[in-house]
């Protein structure tokens, strides 16, 4: 039994990356940061409450809310003359020691008695500056040490972390806060950022963090947007990716409503949307790396066409079983496209170029879904949740078939084949989504 159990283990898509000897002391430190960023989602808002005078605090827990996030989006861009040419762990441990600095800092203003809500939204801004470029030292970091089939299962392994946090962490925070307020949350958080640091310093021996090319040639001085602006295989990819999670946004002001107002249904309903999104989530994290098989491409185009047809029946009014079961299955779905996309750019891009074009991905995927849901107010309003719930769902489908229809007929070289983009990349002759 034990044996069979061992083999089990050992045959698994994950076993080449939680038995690499760097990898599998990073991991730890991933998991503990991931936790405290998952505990920070219900934190930031509640403090921003706490903070905020009484008759501005819609608008203050929304700037909240985006200054823990948007700022690295434009980091990516304004910095990139400044960290291009940096080494994937540094990009990482960076990010991490700014989000653990500023982070910290708030909880110490709170107990000096300085901290104002405008200066706890700067700290948040702060604390965000460099993630775009944390997640692409990270992404980059795996793509260095992995050969390309097991990448996948790599990528796939933070995405189960992430997605594990995202359903414990807000169950660990609620009691946290009412023993400590919110701003103890933060004070954790900034805590675990300090331990992501340190691992990726200590954890990260020199010479696994080179670039097969470092010390024959630099960086080359171009930002990413410019390498994947002259690949049509990374720009229709990063389109794809953007319209998909743009689209999504969306689903985030129309469901509450049409659970509230179209269903008359109390919010434990809403509570079971997001529930079983979380859900599918994790297990379609843990499904990923068992689907290294299939061709990236058709998969991620694929993918976004079933989400598109799974969002139908909460836009058609169908019975809210058919429309749980929906949700989940977005849930599902989402880690899969997410570490297939990386993994596409992973293996299309050159190791110089890598952390330039992640970091663009990163800003892509930061902006598109709250912009989404910037734009789900005007459409509520215009359309009613349902209508805006079915917009959303036929703009996916539609978007997935167009991708699919896009790429390149059968017997072209398929993204396994490609070699990556050269350093000075040249338009090719077919397209990619």
């Amino acid at each position: 039994m034990a044996r069979s159990v061992t083999h089990a283990v050992r045959s698994s898509p994950y076993w080449p990356v939680v038995a690499h000897p760097v990898l599998r002391r990073l991991l730890p430190g991933y998991m503990v940061s991931s936790l405290g960023d998952g505990m920070a989602v219900v934190a930031v808002s509640w403090l921003a409450v706490e903070l905020a005078p009484a008759g501005d605090r819609g608008l203050w827990v929304a700037l909240a809310a985006a200054a823990y996030t948007l700022p690295g989006a434009a980091g990516a861009v304004l910095l990139n003359r400044l960290l291009r040419g940096l080494r994937p762990a540094r990009l990482a441990s960076w990010d991490a020691l700014l989000r653990a600095c500023a982070l910290g800092a708030i909880p110490l203003a709170h107990t000096t008695g300085v901290l104002s809500i405008r200066l706890y939204v700067a700290l948040l801004a702060a604390s965000s500056v460099l993630h775009s470029w944390g997640q692409a030292g990270t992404y980059t970091l795996i793509a260095r040490q992995l050969p390309e089939d097991p990448r996948l299962a790599g990528n796939a392994v933070l995405s189960t972390i992430g997605s594990t946090a995202t359903v414990t962490g807000p169950l660990l925070a609620a009691p946290l806060i009412v023993w400590g307020g919110a701003v103890s949350v933060l004070a954790v958080d900034a805590v675990t950022f300090t331990v992501l640091a340190a691992t990726l310093r200590l954890g990260v021996p020199p010479d696994a963090d080179k670039s097969p090319l470092d010390g024959a040639t630099q960086a080359p001085p171009t930002s990413g947007f410019g390498v994947i602006r002259h690949d049509r295989r990374l720009l229709s990819l990063l389109l794809l990716s953007a319209g998909f999670f743009l689209l999504f946004g969306p689903v985030y002001v129309a469901l509450p409503l049409h659970v509230a107002h179209d269903l008359h249904a109390p919010v434990g309903v809403l509570a079971t949307f997001y529930s079983l999104f979380g859900a599918g989530a994790v297990a379609g994290a843990l499904l990923t790396g068992y689907l290294r098989r299939l061709p990236l491409g058709p998969t991620a185009a694929g993918i976004v066409v079933v989400s598109g047809a799974a969002l139908l029946p909460l836009g058609l009014g169908a019975p809210t079983l058919a429309a749980l079961v929906g949700f989940a299955l977005v849930g599902l779905l989402w880690p899969p496209y997410s570490s297939m996309s990386t993994t596409l750019f992973q293996h299309s891009t050159t190791p110089a170029l890598l952390p330039q074009v992640l970091a663009i991905v990163s800003a892509v995927r930061i902006l598109a879904v709250p912009l989404g849901t910037l734009l789900g107010g005007p459409a509520v309003a215009a359309f009613g949740p349902t209508r805006t719930l079915l917009v959303s769902a036929v703009g996916i489908l539609a978007l997935g078939l167009a991708a699919a229809a896009a790429l390149p007929p059968r017997g072209q070289p398929t993204d396994r084949d490609r070699q990556p983009t050269d350093p000075a990349p040249k338009p090719p002759t077919t397209s990619h989504a």
